[in-house]
């Protein structure tokens, strides 16, 4: 008997990276918690990057990619601004700090512990997915200090949701908020990224003072995290 749930998934641990490209003059990334290191010698990282992310195609293009391991400490927007929008439509890199590293892609040092870059050695079709084999040839610490941020901390601490186009995106589940919450004051979360609105807390950086109910908020507001508007929250 198949006893496996949503539940049983959640406790493999992953990291949360940015992953990076770029082909021609062109350039993207997104966040991903499928990727990890197989061999030591040389060093690889196996990476699943659905087809639909354009990032894929960079890579798949230009056979180079890097890997931007977030901190703990990582700023939501960040993730969000990588995790839920595609670069085929904004400049990723226009408002976060990036290095430009050996293979000429643009790397996010902001946020992150530690980032990896190298080349594809080789990919294999996984039918909505693609597989790569990378050969990393340079990389920097860039937080001695810092500890990483795991897809359990994401989801548990952060209250995160995997992106469309992730591997784990059909097992998202609720998780419920352990924090004190005003009385008579409804929790909104969004159902794009999962972030919570709370009207006790506001979203003072949006211009939404503490004590402002959900009902209350402007309509030109859109979600900090992934920018949709209010017609995509729900009630908790």
């Amino acid at each position: 008997m198949n006893t496996l749930t949503a539940d049983t998934l959640f406790k493999i641990t992953y990291g949360m990276y940015i992953v990076t490209s770029k082909y021609g003059g062109q350039a993207s990334g997104f966040v991903s918690n499928t990727a990890m290191q197989i061999t030591s010698q040389p060093i690889r990282i196996a990476l699943c990057a659905s087809k639909k992310n354009f990032t894929t195609e960079l890579i798949q293009k230009s056979k180079k990619v890097a890997f931007s391991a977030l901190s703990m400490k990582a700023d939501q927007k960040l993730i969000g601004h990588f995790g839920f929008k595609s670069g085929r439509d904004i400049n990723k890199f226009s408002d976060f700090k990036y290095i430009t590293g050996e293979t000429g892609i643009p790397i996010v040092e902001e946020d992150a512990m530690a980032w990896f870059e190298g080349q594809v050695e080789s990919e294999l079709d996984m039918d909505t997915h693609i597989l790569f084999i990378v050969n990393i040839e340079n990389g920097k610490i860039v937080d001695p200090q810092g500890d990483a941020m795991t897809y359990n901390y994401y989801r548990e601490v952060l209250r995160g949701k995997a992106p469309a186009h992730a591997p784990t995106h059909n097992l998202n589940i609720n998780i419920e908020k352990k924090e004190e919450k005003m009385d008579n004051k409804a929790i909104w979360i969004c159902d794009v990224c999962g972030y919570e609105y709370d009207p006790a807390k506001g979203d003072p950086d949006s211009g939404i003072a503490p004590g402002t109910a959900f009902e209350d908020i402007p309509d030109d507001w859109v979600c900090p995290i992934c920018g949709v508007d209010k017609s995509n929250f729900s009630k908790k």
